[in-house]
């Protein structure tokens, strides 16, 4: 239960100081486009199961793919101030929240961690 309001805290509440810091004048605004880059999860209705509570989505989902966080990265670097630079902050921030709850899970299940799509990912990165 801590892990599941830890990663939806990170999701929606954290994202508030990011839009704060982003421009303080608009955080508000800021923080409903953040909110937004959630749509990004889309990609787990095509999963089978659709829910696995030990399943990491980094490396399994497409939007959540190598090349995918690639491009956010990319984005979030190059982009010049703006709203789809703030897009690719989002994306980031969103996936580096989804790590955080897979290495979480993966402190409780060592299992999980050698049938991920990470361990694998990071297997053939190496």
């Amino acid at each position: 239960m801590l892990q599941s309001i830890f990663h939806y805290s990170m999701h929606f509440l954290a994202i508030g100081i990011i839009a704060y810091f982003f421009d303080k004048k608009n955080w508000k605004q800021n923080w409903i486009i953040l909110a937004a880059t959630m749509l990004v999860d889309l990609d787990h209705v095509f999963a089978s199961p659709l829910f696995d509570p030990n399943r990491c989505g980094i490396g399994f989902h497409p939007l959540h793919s190598q090349i995918a966080i690639i491009c956010y990265i990319l984005g979030a670097v190059f982009l010049k101030k703006g709203i789809f630079k703030l897009i690719f902050i989002g994306l980031c921030f969103h996936m580096l929240t989804d790590f955080m709850d897979c290495l979480w899970t993966f402190s409780k299940c060592g299992e999980c961690y050698e049938n991920s799509a990470l361990k694998q990912l990071i297997s053939n990165s190496l």
